[in-house]
């Protein structure tokens, strides 16, 4: 799909809608959703805002993208590419940078940040894969990808590059878990149970510690008996 080639056909936005409904259990009614919903509605600015910045009405473009993130609370530059039926949960605080590409049915929450790190020129933001899942928080900053049904835990900050079918924690973010399967992970939203790494790593220091006192404990132990029989001798 060309994404500068924006249409607003009817049964493209009722696809949106549907994703909506079939991701959010309080959504009622499609009509619900289309008038109520910020994220629908910077979705539809957007499409607007993009078409304008394709066609270099550049001004134009940003006046439309500012409206939006004024009305919605959710920030996408008009350069930015998004596919199809993206869902922006809650959506207030989403910031989507100018090079930032999404793929289709991907699943956003509150306060994500599809950002930079000030170092890159050209491609500065990430290209996030197909039916990925970014949780509320997460930072993805940096011109690297995020594969195809990958996952990004809860305030993760992904400096780098995430394997198709991945799920990675932390600050900063490392991969937890490559499934060996596909599976839509976007539609099992577990946020809970995840492996920390940075707990395991504590965990492995704790045990070793442990290890080391004792033995330390035993040295000392044989130590104060030989030192015992040396002095009845």
């Amino acid at each position: 799909m060309d994404m500068c080639d924006t249409d607003f056909e009817t049964r493209r936005q009722g696809g949106l809608l549907e994703a909506y409904q079939r991701r959010d259990p309080a959504a009622r009614s499609k009509l619900e959703i289309f008038l109520l919903y910020p994220g629908v509605h910077a979705i539809l600015y957007h499409r607007v805002a993009h078409w304008l910045y394709c066609r270099n009405w550049k001004f134009l473009a940003r006046c439309v993208s500012q409206w939006s993130r004024f009305w919605t609370g959710i920030e996408i530059h008009p350069g930015a590419k998004i596919g199809r039926r993206l869902v922006m949960d809650h959506g207030m605080g989403i910031v989507i940078g100018e090079t930032a590409e999404i793929g289709d049915d991907c699943l956003i929450y509150h306060g994500v940040t599809l950002g930079g790190t000030g170092k890159d020129h050209g491609k500065r933001h990430p290209t996030i894969g197909n039916n990925v899942l970014i949780s509320c928080g997460a930072k993805v900053l940096g011109p690297f990808k995020v594969g195809d049904n990958a996952r990004i835990a809860a305030n993760a900050v992904v400096l780098s590059e995430v394997p198709e079918q991945a799920t990675a924690v932390g600050i900063p973010a490392q991969v937890v878990r490559i499934a060996g399967r596909s599976t839509h992970f976007a539609d099992e939203v577990d946020q809970i149970n995840v492996q920390d790494p940075v707990e395991e790593k504590l965990d492995a220091a704790l045990s070793r510690l442990e290890f080391l006192e004792k033995l330390m404990d035993e040295q000392y132990l044989k130590s104060q008996r030989e030192e015992t029989a040396g002095q009845e001798r």
